[in-house]
C-alpha cells in the first residue's frame, strides 16, 4: 500500500513538472483541451400517417431549415425514413392509423421519448380520432396527457401542435365539420397549457389547405399539400431554434392618441376564396390586408353569402352571425395587430349551394 502511495505521489509531481515545462517541441500537442461540440437540437415529428407514411413534408422542412442555416438539428424518432426523393433526416414518430387518444390511454409516448430525448416536438395528430368521431374534448384531453409526458421527459420541452389539415373523405360526410370543431378549440387549449419554460404553440395548418387540390384522397397530402405543411411549420420552428421567444405574436404597442393629427390612417381590404367544397357547403378563406399608412390593432369583416346560405364555423376570428344569413368576423385576440402592408387570414365553413360571397373590411388604428 505504501509503495502505491509513493508511486502516485511521483506521478503527480511529474505531471506538475511537465506543466511548468510546457510543450516538449514544435510537434507536441497543445495543453488546452478542444472545445466540446454543441449538442444538436433534437426535434421529434409526432403524429399519424400524415406525419409518417411517408410524410414528405418532413423532408421539405428539413431542407428548408438547412438552407436557412439551421444545420445543428437532429430529427428523432423510433421510425426511419420512407424515401421522399431527396436527402433528409428521416427519423420520425409518425404511426400510420394511430389515434392520439389511444397513444395517450396506452401510455405509448414515454417509451418513444426515452429512446429519442427530443427538445422540440412537432405534432400533427388527431385525424384518425376525427374519423372515429372522438369528441374535441377527448382529443384535447389526450393532447394534455402527451404534453405532461413530454415535460416529464424534458421540463423545457417546446411543443408545436397543428390545427390539423382539412379532411373530406368519400366515406365520412361529417369529417369536414368535425375537423373544424376540433381546430377552433386548439389555440385556446395551447395558450392554457403553455408555460414560459415549456411553450405550447398552435400552428395553423388548416387555412388555405384544400382537400381537392392538396390531397390525393381527401385526407393525405399530395406534393402541393406537403409544400404547404412544411411552409406552415417552418416559421414557428425556426423561431424556436433562433431562441426568440415562444413563437407567439409580439405584444401590440400602446394605441396612439385619436386626436393626434399625425396619427396614421387605418384602412383594410378583404378578399374571399373557396378552398374546398362539397354538396350543400364549402370551406372558404378570407384574407385581410392592411392598406393604411400605419399598423392596425383590430379588424372586422362583414360577409354576405349568395344563395341564402349561412356561415356555420369560423377560425382565427370571432364569428358574429346575423339572423338574415349575413355575418361579421372580427379578429381574435392574437391576430388583430397587422403592420402596414401585411395581412392575416381566417377560415370559415358555410352551408350554401353557391359559393360567392361579398366581403367588406373595417379597421381600428393602432
Amino acid at each position: 500500500m505504501r509503495s502505491r502511495h509513493l508511486l502516485r505521489a511521483a506521478l503527480t509531481a511529474l505531471a506538475v513538472l511537465l506543466g511548468f515545462l510546457g510543450p516538449l517541441g514544435p510537434g507536441a500537442a497543445t495543453a488546452a483541451p478542444a472545445a466540446a461540440a454543441a449538442e444538436p437540437v433534437r426535434i421529434m415529428p409526432l403524429g399519424d400517417s400524415i406525419t409518417g407514411s411517408p410524410g414528405c413534408w418532413r423532408s421539405l422542412l428539413w431542407n428548408r431549415l438547412q438552407d436557412a442555416g439551421h444545420t445543428d438539428v437532429d430529427f428523432v424518432g423510433t421510425l426511419g425514413p420512407q424515401g421522399c426523393g431527396q436527402p433528409h433526416d428521416g427519423d420520425n414518430e409518425g404511426h400510420g392509423g394511430a389515434l392520439v387518444t389511444d397513444v395517450a390511454s396506452r401510455n405509448l409516448l414515454p417509451g418513444w421519448l426515452a429512446a429519442t430525448r427530443p427538445d422540440i416536438v412537432v405534432m400533427h395528430f388527431g385525424t384518425n380520432d376525427v374519423w372515429s368521431n372522438r369528441s374535441p374534448e377527448t382529443v384535447l384531453a389526450a393532447y394534455g396527457t402527451l404534453v405532461d409526458q413530454m415535460r416529464a421527459s424534458n421540463p423545457g420541452m417546446k411543443v408545436l401542435v397543428a390545427q390539423i389539415i382539412p379532411m373530406n373523405p368519400a366515406t365520412c360526410d361529417e369529417c369536414a365539420g368535425r375537423v373544424v370543431a376540433l381546430n377552433e378549440r386548439i389555440p385556446d387549449w395551447a395558450r392554457s397549457k403553455s408555460t414560459p419554460e415549456s411553450p405550447v404553440i398552435a400552428v395553423d395548418q388548416w387555412t388555405g389547405f384544400s382537400t381537392a387540390s392538396d390531397t390525393y384522397d381527401g385526407v393525405h397530402p399530395n406534393a402541393s399539400g406537403d409544400e404547404k405543411i412544411a411552409a406552415r411549420w417552418f416559421p414557428a420552428l425556426a423561431g424556436l431554434l433562433a431562441g426568440d421567444g415562444s413563437g407567439e405574436p409580439g405584444e401590440p404597442g400602446e394605441p396612439g392618441d385619436p386626436d393626434d393629427p399625425g396619427r396614421d390612417e387605418a384602412a383594410c381590404t378583404a378578399s374571399f376564396r373557396v378552398t374546398s367544397s362539397w354538396q350543400g357547403g364549402y370551406q372558404g378563406e378570407v384574407t385581410v390586408g392592411n392598406t393604411g399608412t400605419g399598423p392596425i390593432s383590430g379588424w372586422t369583416v362583414r360577409i354576405v353569402l349568395d344563395g341564402g346560405g349561412r356561415i356555420t364555423h369560423a377560425w382565427n376570428g370571432v364569428l358574429e352571425a346575423g339572423a338574415d344569413g349575413s355575418a361579421a368576423v372580427r379578429n381574435a385576440a392574437w391576430n388583430g395587430t397587422v403592420p402596414a402592408g401585411s395581412g392575416v387570414s381566417f377560415g370559415l365553413v358555410a352551408s350554401a349551394d353557391s359559393a360567392p360571397a361579398a366581403v367588406a373590411c373595417s379597421a381600428t388604428a393602432a
